[in-house]
């Protein structure tokens, strides 16, 4: 089958029930933020507990991705997939009736483990429903799902929350779940086998400095960028005074412009190479950190700074999946699942951060924070450099 041969209708349809898992999934793993108010209202807890609930479900995942693939990735992709939604939505609900912090700690823990098991595996069963040469139009159509999670999912949430409260959106999220686990039973056909990941193999990548390095690219961006997004409702309540409905308008400033920092970073990559995009982005993020400081109360400054953060972190999160790639395509595999636990292990890092830092030094502490996690993130990416083949500016 050639390149240019569309996708079959019905691959199409199971493509789309795929991107669908990914929305729910991500919106799900983050509403805790646009909600963040909402969660302490109902459960009367502080907002550094609720943003414990990022942290909790952001730990979580970091260690149960690999871990699942090396005990049971051996199972057909579908059914993996199956039993994430399955666990998600019936953790969403368990946390919607949620009688205190401890159980809704259990929640979040479980919805952790059910994404663990969710995301890792959507783009290798996409790819796995189609010939080699209609597999990168594959993985693109369900990481789709992803890309518009950020534009809807998130100020849904936000005003899921602020219209139904915290219960009736965690709720929807388990409604949600479900209904697409039925999809896809339906719609995604069986057949595209699992693939164990070896434990040594895992370890062997862990212990090499310039891998390790590398990942830690991933954590300190993600960390630095959550020490202050988890808390942008109540920077938004506490330091510009917006109303609770503004927060879906934040929350839709955000994805907007990561939709076209996406669209940039697509066409940029084939001229520039994934460091010189890090690099960039980084350096743009930081030079927006003074501009969101200098901002406050006043909203208008606000939306422009919080549009170049979102484009800045949608060069900084494709870029640094290129990189991974690039650095030995051939173990590609483990290599992004490693790289999606680091991720989500720096959320979790960062929600925390933010938890402690917030209440005693509030947005500036939270601002100086970022700022040095991308300091970080600069002096992993130069280690991880050195020594390394450069790569020509190909898209990954």
């Amino acid at each position: 089958m050639a390149a240019a041969d569309p996708i079959a209708p019905a691959t199409t349809r199971a493509l789309r029930v795929l991107a669908l898992a990914y929305f729910v999934q991500a919106t799900g793993a983050l509403s805790v933020v646009g909600a963040l108010a909402a969660i302490s209202a109902e459960w009367g807890l502080s907002d550094a507990l609720s943003a414990s609930l990022v942290s909790v479900f952001g730990v979580t995942f970091a260690l149960a991705a690999p871990t699942l693939q090396v005990l049971l990735g051996h199972l057909e992709r579908r059914r993996q997939v199956l039993l994430g939604l399955t666990l998600f939505s019936a953790a969403a609900l368990l946390l919607a009736a949620a009688p205190g912090y401890e159980v809704m700690l259990v929640a979040r823990v479980l919805m952790g483990l059910g994404a663990a098991f969710i995301g890792p595996v959507l783009g290798a069963l996409g790819s796995g429903l189609v010939p080699a040469a209609q597999q990168g139009s594959a993985i693109a159509m369900v990481l789709l799902g992803l890309s518009v999670a950020g534009l809807v999912g998130m100020p849904l949430s936000a005003w899921l929350a602020h219209v139904a409260g915290a219960r009736g959106l965690f709720l929807a999220v388990a409604i949600a779940g479900a209904l697409t686990a039925l999809l896809v039973r339906a719609w995604v056909p069986q057949g595209v086998a699992g693939q164990r990941v070896r434990a040594a193999d895992l370890l062997a990548m862990l212990v090499q400095p310039r891998w390790i390095s590398g990942f830690l690219v991933a954590f300190f961006m993600s960390a630095s960028v959550y020490t202050t997004y988890t808390f942008l409702v109540p920077i938004l309540r506490d330091v510009f005074h917006a109303e609770p409905s503004l927060v879906s308008v934040a929350l839709a400033v955000l994805g907007v412009a990561g939709i076209l920092g996406n669209l940039v970073v697509t066409r940029a990559a084939r001229r520039y190479s994934s460091e010189r995009m890090l690099i960039a982005g980084m350096l743009l993020l930081a030079l927006d950190l003074p501009l969101l400081w200098l901002a406050a109360p006043h909203l208008t400054p606000l939306w422009v700074g919080l549009a170049l953060w979102a484009f800045a972190t949608d060069l900084l999160w494709p870029s640094q999946q290129r990189r991974i790639v690039e650095m030995d395509p051939a173990l590609r595999g483990l290599s992004l699942s490693l790289t999606a636990s680091f991720v989500f292990l720096g959320i979790g890092a960062g929600a925390a951060a933010g938890g402690v830092i917030y209440p005693h030094w509030g947005y500036a502490g939270l601002l100086l924070t970022t700022l040095g996690g991308l300091v970080l993130a600069a002096l992993s990416l130069a280690v991880s450099s050195v020594g390394a083949p450069r790569p020509g500016a190909q898209p990954a």
